[in-house]
């Protein structure tokens, strides 16, 4: 009888031993899926600043490009008047060839042939004649860059 209720004492104790094992385990798991949770809080805070700096940098992104897309339009409006105002040399020569007064080549050379050319040209339209093709030269001038008439 001693040696049953050794054996039930020693079960018994094995069995406290294993509930309080279970206790302290349940604690310790409980700690940790409580720190789990507080990661995850930290990292979808973090995810949500990081969201926010991905649009506000996606808003300046768009109005770069749209102000780039301004000023490429109103340099390309600039550049046009600039071409209109200062021609190439080979514009004037097709110009002068256009309009009779050039029979060289067009080889983009202000050279003695083209600046005879343009001075003749002044001469038969009034203008002051010096051989350089100003402003007043080329308003007139540019009329013939598409057109021939001689």
């Amino acid at each position: 009888m001693l040696k049953n209720k050794l054996v039930l004492l020693i079960v018994l104790a094995g069995f406290v031993t294993a509930l309080s094992g279970c206790a302290t385990g349940r604690k310790k798991t409980d700690m940790e899926m409580q720190g789990l949770r507080n990661q995850i809080s930290v990292l979808q805070t973090q995810l949500q600043a990081k969201d926010e700096e991905i649009n506000s940098l996606k808003e300046s992104l768009n109005k770069a490009e749209e102000q780039s897309a301004l000023e490429e339009r109103t340099t390309g409006r600039m550049a046009m008047r600039e071409t209109k105002s200062r021609p190439t040399v080979k514009q004037i020569q097709t110009a002068l060839k256009n309009a009779g007064y050039y029979s060289g080549a067009i080889d983009g050379k202000m050279g003695r042939k083209t600046r005879e050319a343009v001075r003749a040209f002044q001469r038969a339209n009034n203008l002051t004649v010096n051989g350089k093709v100003g402003r007043q030269t080329w308003n007139l001038l540019k009329g013939y860059l598409d057109r021939k008439v001689k």
